[in-house]
């Protein structure tokens, strides 16, 4: 049977194109649209990173002069504040007055912030700044200070030890160790933190830290040298100053309610701001 002149038309046409490459008719300028679109992606990118504030942004800068109370309390003690010398006035954070401190015999139980051209300075102004300087332990279930702070034992409390209160009034009771932080001296709005102490941010002047390894359910008041935040000259405002949260304190932490043991849920846990009263803190839950 002869092909049909339709299947004829068909191979010669084939034939006409073997070898012959195929192009798009669409030309460059899809392709130039998709280049453009990356290239702008990319530089938008770019820019965010580069216009976004450093961690080293922001107060304390060099020049700043933060005055900060601390204390450390062991069961129902308060520890003697450490003592200054005049080679660590030239890091981040001091402690004592300066003249007594020239004199190695100061113990202000103040945290004297500031921060050195080049050193921790915004974001990265932290408790655990200070606690290098003086060569403190501090970890989520260890306190332990050096030799030269505290000559005599005991100078180191392990809350994971059952006899962690061993010859004190509190021995036989279970401990707990926490960072109580006023962010206000003046004001009775505190923080309990249970865990990544040396992340608690130095966020203004006139701050409170009290570090305790005290039993289950009691409660912790402001250190003595609190009161000598007035005398420095620092101005606080009262309960109705604001508290505030700052991006990348994630240090999980915990309010304690009527005084009961700090508890935390899952990998982290709500700030929730208390205010204390003569006989136990009130606490109220922030969003």
């Amino acid at each position: 049977m002869a092909p049909s002149s339709s299947a004829r038309k068909v191979a010669k046409l084939a034939s006409r194109g073997r070898g012959k490459k195929v192009r798009f008719s669409s030309g460059t300028t899809f392709p130039a649209i998709v280049a453009a679109v990356v290239v702008a992606m990319v530089a938008l990118v770019a820019y965010a990173k580069i216009s976004q504030p450093s961690v080293e942004s922001g107060a304390p800068q060099p020049g700043d002069e933060w005055s900060i109370a601390y204390g450390i309390k062991v069961c129902d003690e308060w520890l003697p504040n450490l003592t200054g010398t005049a080679a660590e006035l030239e890091e981040d954070a001091s402690t004592g007055d300066l003249n007594a401190v020239l004199s190695g015999t100061d113990r202000d139980g103040i945290i004297h912030y500031h921060p050195q051209v080049g050193g921790n300075t915004g974001g990265r102004a932290k408790l655990g700044v200070f606690l290098d300087i003086y060569d403190i332990t501090l970890t989520d279930t260890k306190l332990s200070l050096p030799e030269s702070q505290m000559p005599e034992e005991p100078r180191s409390w392990d809350i994971k030890d059952d006899d962690v209160f061993k010859g004190t009034s509190c021995e036989g009771e279970a401990a707990v160790l926490k960072v109580r932080v006023w962010n206000d001296y003046t004001s009775g709005e505190f923080f309990d933190n249970v865990t990544d102490f040396r992340n608690l941010r130095f966020r203004n002047n006139g701050m409170v830290f009290a570090i305790a390894v005290v039993p289950r359910g009691s409660d912790t008041a402001k250190p003595d040298s609190a009161a000598k935040l007035t005398e420095l000259g620092v101005i606080g405002a009262g309960d109705s100053a604001p508290t505030t949260t700052v991006a990348g304190d994630s240090a999980p932490t915990t309010t304690v309610a009527g005084n009961s043991a700090p508890t935390t849920t899952g990998a982290s846990t709500t700030v929730a701001p208390a205010t204390t009263t003569a006989a136990a803190a009130t606490t109220t839950t922030g969003g």
